[in-house]
């Protein structure tokens, strides 16, 4: 009886709640060392593993999503559990009680995790890496529709490492978060298969290596190409950043006055200013959030006139532009701002975008007597109207332009693209993170979050705080130098007046969010017609063999024909690859010459042409009528006995498309190759007449099979993708042209004459037609490395994957563009 009890008790030690609990209590340990460590980010890669690998012995979506809220919950103890303490000090509340509030609302702080696990349970039928790509997607929409307070996701913890952060610049943080996810999910999948030989765990661990050295790549080649547009000489400004060390301003009021309180704050920064100015010669200061705690130029007493005198006189006596934290109010209301002062006065105010929910601002449908009877400390202010762009001005004519962002702003990327699409050359940070004082934990996540504003759009930043962290931050987001938490101090340095580069975010945006979101989209409707099942896979995968005297479309090869089209369309490619390489190195991806086109009808679209009129040549049919295959080509009819025939096999290089090849018995290959239209239903028909197929390799022939099968005639032919097509930009486009160039829509034929009018047509067309050639090229290159790495890690994954990925290229190609092209003539 005591053995069987020792035995239950191992078996319930060993089952799945046991592991998930081992499993959350190793992660949020990882965790926990990671948020707490600048050094030991190496550890994001795998401090999900231990959670991963619990949760794939679940068996339920009900036990996918608990795992999921207890590891939200074991994550917000692990990463956050100091916001909880300042919490508790900020409003009074005993530290127990708002670490326990935090434990209850953690499923709503950070969704993405128990959302994460519930997708990947609930798609795992579809495959591993189908459920791994999806709970991503999942993870990436949740913290785009749902924004957190901080800000924070996971590849914050990346800040440290100088070249992986780089390609922020593509995706924002939310890239380095899927690196992440995707960098636990590869090792988790290795340790799944240590026991089941190499072949099983090789390319997970391939791809486990691969993530962050291609994030290195790139961080390194991306850090050489800032640091030769960096060398370049430029004006520069010196901006002076006072760190005045005062904090809670309400206790000041108390012990003493408003008034008094006001007085030392300016006193201090008055001297501080001055002392930067005598000390460093700056050219322009910045105060922090909220440092002049009263509307400025809108005075509630004749001592708040008089003190808005004062640093409008301070201003004019330095002869220096200053900006500075207060408060503006209006008929809706008062906001938190920044106020830009020059010596001839005010210049303008930044609202603040984003206050801080509840603690700055109340949402009208939220608010009331009650509301203000629980929380007192609840506050009033309104939410500005988005990005502005203000010069700071030295006094010999040298301007900078700056976004100015305050506290909560610089959380997410929007106002700071907002900002460099304005064409700003800085960011003017201002923050207010004294009640971070007893919590350092909070202000350091702050001025990491900072950092990848800087990164995202290359613009260097001066980030100034009361209490600190205050910094300079260039535009690799490497802090350059940072006043110490505490210290009453003055940062000065020079900041380049100059455009930043451009970068893929602030050319669109939060882009990633939308994305995952749209890939979800996708994912949903394709299963919802049943495209994923197992089942319909199957029913796919069975050839249905034609009927006798049913005819096959194909080409039937000579061997010289043959490798003329593959030539012809290799010219094509070089071609092509060419004109991209020599757009590149110019003005990038847009037409803006002659010679573009030039090289594009001569180097493209002319052998494209010459190979499809080698095929339109060698067109023909083929069908089974007893033991003879029939082929007729233009009036030619060839017969072949099929008890002549011996094997037929696939061409190893499927060129110019996958073919076969006929061999007879008497060892002799055929002179001619076919090329049927849908290869498995010819094969399975000669297979069902007795004709062995000797084909060598399963990969070609797999890949080969589901591409002809998910290909669909008159969508993926060339001619509707880059002849008709292109149209349905160009013409409104041309029309567009002639209207603005010549007053009318045949403006040029009335001016010139019916030669020019075709001629500006047919460039326009062109030019649209070598654009949506190069996307193609795009799509099709991702759609077959991807279904390559798919069939190497998944065999059985191919047909799924190939439908899923070739509609989604359709998608983007065929709706992706005009929606593109509609927003961007709007806008």
């Amino acid at each position: 009886m005591g053995i069987e009890r020792v035995r239950g008790a191992a078996s319930a030690m060993n089952g799945p709640w046991a592991r998930l609990l081992l499993g959350v209590l190793m992660s949020s340990a990882l965790i926990a060392v990671f948020a707490a460590q600048r050094a030991a980010w190496p550890i994001g890669f795998v401090a999900w593993v231990p959670w991963m690998l619990a949760l794939h012995g679940l068996r339920s979506n009900g036990a996918a999503i608990a795992a999921g809220v207890v590891m939200s919950i074991a994550f917000v103890l692990a990463a956050f559990s100091w916001f909880g303490l300042a919490v508790a000090e900020y409003t009074g509340l005993p530290v127990g009680w708002t670490l326990l509030l935090f434990c209850l609302l953690a499923p709503l702080l950070q969704p993405q995790v128990w959302l994460y696990s519930w997708a990947r349970h609930a798609t795992q039928r579809y495959g591993l890496l189908w459920a791994v790509v999806v709970a991503s997607m999942t993870w990436l929409t949740a913290e785009w529709l749902l924004p957190k307070v901080l800000g924070d996701t996971f590849g914050h913890g990346l800040a440290p490492a100088i070249t992986l952060r780089q390609i922020a610049d593509l995706g924002g943080v939310g890239a380095i978060t899927l690196c992440l996810l995707l960098s636990n999910e590869a090792m988790a999948a290795v340790l799944r298969a240590r026991r089941a030989g190499w072949r099983s765990w090789l390319p997970a661990l391939l791809a486990f290596a691969l993530i962050p050295s291609a994030m290195g790549c790139y961080g390194v080649w991306r850090l050489s190409e800032l640091q030769q547009a960096w060398s370049e000489p430029v004006e520069e400004l010196r901006v002076g950043l006072v760190q005045s060390a005062l904090v809670d301003y309400e206790q000041r009021r108390r012990d003493s006055s408003a008034h008094a309180v006001v007085r030392e704050v300016l006193d201090v920064h008055f001297e501080l200013s001055q002392s930067a100015i005598e000390q460093h010669g700056v050219d322009a200061l910045v105060w922090a959030e909220t440092v002049y705690p009263t509307t400025f130029l809108n005075p509630r007493s004749e001592d708040g006139a008089a003190f808005d005198r004062e640093i409008l006189e301070f201003v004019r006596q330095i002869d220096r532009p200053l900006v500075f934290g207060t408060y503006d109010i209006d008929h809706a209301g008062e906001y938190n701002a920044a106020a830009f002062v020059e010596p001839g006065g005010l210049l303008g105010f930044y609202r603040k975008t984003r206050p801080f929910p509840i603690t700055e601002h109340v949402p009208s449908w939220l608010d009331g007597p009650r509301l203000r009877a629980w929380l007192p400390w609840a506050g009033s202010w309104q939410p500005g109207d988005g990005a502005r762009v203000f010069p700071l001005r030295s006094r010999d004519g040298r301007t900078l332009q700056v976004v100015p962002l305050i506290c909560l702003d610089d959380v997410g990327s929007r106002l700071a693209i907002e900002g460099a699409r304005l064409g700003a050359q800085a960011i003017v940070g201002l923050s207010n993170d004294a009640w971070f004082s007893a919590t350092p934990q909070g202000a350091e996540l702050h001025l990491m979050v900072a950092q990848f504003r800087s990164i995202e759009t290359r613009l260097p930043q001066l980030r100034v705080t009361n209490n600190g962290l205050s910094a300079f931050i260039d535009p690799a987001g490497e802090v350059l130098a940072v006043a110490a938490a505490g210290d009453r101090a003055v940062l000065a340095g020079p900041v380049p007046a100059q455009a930043p580069p451009p970068t893929l975010m602030v050319r669109w945006g939060e882009w990633l969010g939308p994305a995952a979101l749209a890939g979800l989209a996708v994912f949903l409707v394709v299963a919802a017609v049943g495209r994923l099942s197992a089942s319909r896979d199957n029913a796919a995968a069975r050839v249905t063999l034609p009927k006798p005297g049913e005819a096959h479309k194909l080409w039937l090869l000579p061997s010289s024909v043959r490798w003329a089209i593959v030539v012809l369309r290799g010219a094509a490619a070089t071609g092509l690859g060419l004109l991209l390489v020599l757009m590149l190195r110019g003005d990038g991806l847009q037409v803006s010459s002659a010679w573009q086109i030039q090289l594009y009808l001569a180097a493209v679209v002319l052998p494209l042409c010459l190979a499809g009129l080698l095929k339109f040549i060698v067109v023909g049919t083929a069908r089974v009528e007893g033991r003879c295959l029939i082929i007729e080509q233009r009036g030619r009819r060839i017969e072949l006995d099929l008890d002549q025939l011996q094997a037929l096999q696939r061409w190893c290089l499927p060129l110019p498309a996958p073919g076969l090849s006929l061999q007879f018995r008497s060892g002799r290959r055929w002179a001619f190759a076919l090329m049927p239209a849908d290869p498995p239903q010819l094969l399975a028909c000669l297979v069902a007449q007795g004709v062995r197929d000797a084909t060598a390799s399963a990969w070609s022939a797999t890949l080969s099979d589901w591409r002809s099968k998910a290909r669909r005639r008159w969508l993926d032919s060339a001619w509707l993708k880059f002849a008709l097509f292109p149209l349905l930009p160009a013409l409104p486009a041309f029309r567009l042209h002639q209207h603005i160039t010549y007053g009318g829509a045949f403006g040029e034929y009335y001016t010139y004459g019916l030669q020019a009018w075709l001629l500006g047509l047919l460039i326009w067309w062109a030019s649209w037609s070598l654009g949506l050639m190069l996307f193609a090229a795009a799509l099709r290159t991702a759609i077959e490395t991807l279904c390559w790495v798919l069939f190497a890690i998944h065999r059985t994954q191919v047909a799924t994957a190939r439908f899923a990925l070739e509609w989604l290229g359709r998608g983007m190609f065929y709706l992706g563009v005009p929606i593109w092209f509609a927003w961007r003539v709007l806008s």
